[in-house]
């Protein structure tokens, strides 16, 4: 028996509401006993944490970064004293550690340097030695930009400092151990930063101090993007209850944290003055309190953070988590999450039975549809009468479309969909090789069979078709006796020119050896025009009928080039820009100078002979043709004649060298005017 999709959803609709609506009754009782305070005390040891992993990871990229350039040095990798290679090894360290502010070195002459990150947009590098003039402050400010940075700007201003006045440096230049250190006397700056200080000997000979500095404003950046309940926020406060970090996600090295704003932050200072004014900066745990501000009451609390003595205090109003509703509708969004949860299991797991796995099957049919690959769909019989009719349909659409894919390009509706061009009109300009394939004789060809002539010509589209796209080529269309193709198109193709001569080649030598006869009873032979350039390329035609094609002068082009075979008695003849794009990988004759009716412009016509790497050596007929062709074009036409009948005799007869001797004998009996150029016009189409 089939049940529609219908009727199986609206039973697990009904089933997953009951239990639901029976487990929520069940359950709000007990949730409506849970106690505020619970909330609070969870809230704050989420922030807590969260903040102490932050601070913790903060110093600790601090201490690895110091790690990182007292190796450097002390490997002798660089130089304390090797100012750019410093300067690079600083930079990489700030750039490689977003939480970093400062990266110092102090020298024991006296001599200063510092890379100073400047918020997101930059740093600065601040030197101070001798050999700056009046042993001023110098600074470089950089301006980061995508993968690099870049000088922006410098400035020298007097400076008194003294790295040896200092007790970053003091405390340490006698020490063999690093620490952290309060620091308030940078040059240029008036904040209190954080520094991780340590000397650098190298070969047991003491450098300087090298210290890489945290600054609170970083901190409360990160404050910014903590949220403790609905209106809370958290904040750092020093040993002596002082705020110095405060929920701001815009703060950095530029713009300093908006300190003294709001409610919450006068609740925070209140809290680290009377909480720790009570009970010491040492007291172990968290401290929790209520404070009554401006008639509001607040929730506070202030965890440890194990760095100087700091606390977290979390400052969340209690009526962001008193109401009894509130407390209930929570415990009972998560009892409902919970049957949801459940019942929707269940029903993945029906419906994966029932549905999704027949569903699956279809869809991987479509697939196979939309890929063309229409023979391996079959008919898919489901208890589901929806599916099972879907299933039908998918069969008899495939059969429809197995019937239907002779008409279209497989392999191009293919790409099209793998490119993911849209079926609209419009285009692209790309630059494609286009070939254009004609049979000869074909009109006495189906004067002579009727009817016939379409399974005469059967072999012939067939090995067209199945060079060009061994060639990696798209065919366009097929035009009476005609073939269109181009490459680079929508695949792109570096090769496209090579690839297209390739499959000029091969086409020809497949339709000469398939032994086809034409009216007269000749071989059948092909004649190729083969063109490069940049073209519009993609869907061609209107919102009812599109047709994905190239359009252009290179096409067009490419057209003339084919019939121009017949005047010369060639079978591939290409332009000057295929010449150039297949470059050594092809062996041509330059065979003239066109200007074709219509196009503004000569054109140099070459024939092509063959792919260089399918013969040994270049005919030598090759070279006597265009050295007469040499001649020809300068008017010596008694020379040009000589090497040209040298041509047609070392070819064993060549068209295209009878076509010019007549020519050159022509112009010998009848010189052309002063403003001849040997230029033949080309009117055929």
């Amino acid at each position: 028996m089939r049940v529609s999709v219908g009727i199986a959803v609206s039973i697990l609709v009904a089933l997953s509401i009951g239990a639901s609506t029976f487990v929520v009754h069940s359950l709000w009782w007990t949730t409506a006993r849970e106690n505020s305070r619970m909330l609070a005390a969870e809230i704050n040891s989420q922030i807590a944490n969260t903040v102490r992993i932050e601070v913790g990871l903060t110093l600790r990229s601090a201490e690895a970064a110091w790690a990182a350039v007292r190796t450097i040095f002390v490997q002798n990798v660089i130089q304390t004293q090797q100012a750019d290679k410093r300067e690079f090894v600083f930079l990489s360290q700030l750039q490689a550690q977003p939480n970093i502010s400062w990266i110092t070195f102090g020298w024991p002459d006296g001599d200063f340097f510092a890379a100073h990150r400047l918020g997101d947009s930059g740093l600065e590098m601040i030197e101070i030695n001798d050999e700056i003039r009046d042993r001023s402050l110098r600074k470089d400010r950089y301006i980061f930009i995508p993968g690099d940075i870049q000088f922006e700007d410098r400035s020298f201003s007097p400076t008194q400092y003294d790295p040896r006045d200092h007790a970053w440096y003091g405390n340490f230049i006698d020490r063999d151990t690093p620490d952290w250190i309060e620091v308030r006397d940078l040059p240029g700056s008036d904040k209190t930063v954080y520094a991780f200080a340590g000397v650098i000997d190298v070969n047991r000979r003491r450098q300087g101090v090298l210290t890489v500095a945290i600054e609170t404003d970083r901190l409360s950046r990160f404050l910014g993007s903590l949220r403790p309940g609905e209106f809370g926020a958290a904040f750092i406060l020093s040993a002596d209850g002082k705020v110095i970090a405060v929920p701001d996600p815009d703060a950095d090295e530029v713009t300093p944290a908006r300190m003294g704003e709001g409610e919450l932050y006068e609740v925070a200072k209140m809290s680290g003055e009377t909480l720790l004014a009570t009970s010491g900066p040492n007291v172990a745990g968290s401290l929790t309190t209520r404070v009554v501000y401006d008639d509001v009451p607040y929730a506070v609390a202030l965890t440890p953070l194990g760095f100087y003595g700091w606390r977290v205090a979390t400052v969340i109003p209690e009526a962001a988590f008193l109401s009894g509703i509130d407390r209930t509708l929570v415990n009972l969004i998560y009892a409902l999450l919970v049957v949801v949860v459940v019942a929707t299991g269940l029903a993945i797991w029906l419906m994966r039975k029932v549905v999704a796995n027949p569903l699956s099957r279809v869809a991987e049919d479509l697939s196979r549809i939309e890929r063309f690959d229409v023979e391996q769909v079959s008919r898919r019989p489901s208890r589901l009468k929806e599916l099972n009719n879907l299933s039908a349909a998918t069969a008899n659409m495939a059969a429809g479309l197995s019937a239907f894919r002779k008409y279209v390009p497989t392999d191009l509706v293919r790409m099209l969909v793998a490119a993911g061009i849209k079926t609209q009109p419009g285009g692209e300009t790309k630059t494609i090789s286009v070939l254009f394939c004609d049979v000869s004789g074909f009109t006495g060809l189906t004067e002579k069979h009727g009817p016939k002539i379409v399974e005469l010509m059967a072999p012939f589209f067939s090995a067209a078709s199945s060079t060009i796209e061994r060639h990696h080529g798209t065919i366009d269309k097929f035009i009476g006796d005609a073939v269109m193709a181009f490459w680079g198109a929508p695949r792109e193709n570096l090769d496209h020119a090579e690839d297209a001569c390739r499959a000029a080649l091969e086409l020809v030598e497949v339709v000469e050896s398939a032994g086809l006869r034409n009216d007269s009873d000749d071989s059948l032979r092909v004649r190729v025009g083969l063109n490069s350039g940049e073209a519009l390329v993609g869907n061609i035609g209107s919102e009812q009928r599109l047709n994905y094609t190239a359009i252009g002068d290179v096409v067009n082009v490419a057209s003339r080039l084919e019939v121009a075979n017949k005047a010369y008695g060639s079978a591939i003849l290409i332009g000057p820009e295929t010449r150039r794009e297949a470059g050594d990988a092809i062996i041509v004759r330059e065979l003239d100078t066109l200007e074709i009716a219509g196009r503004s412009g000569e054109l140099v016509v070459f024939e092509l002979i063959a792919m260089a790497d399918s013969v040994a050596e270049t005919p030598p007929w090759i070279e006597a043709y265009e050295t007469g062709l040499a001649h020809y074009r300068v008017r010596r036409m008694s020379e040009a004649v000589a090497s040209f009948e040298t041509a047609d005799n070392l070819r064993g007869g060549d068209p295209a060298s009878v076509l010019m001797i007549k020519r050159a004998k022509a112009l010998l009996a009848d010189p052309p005017p002063g403003d001849w150029t040997g230029v033949a016009f080309m009117d055929d189409k």
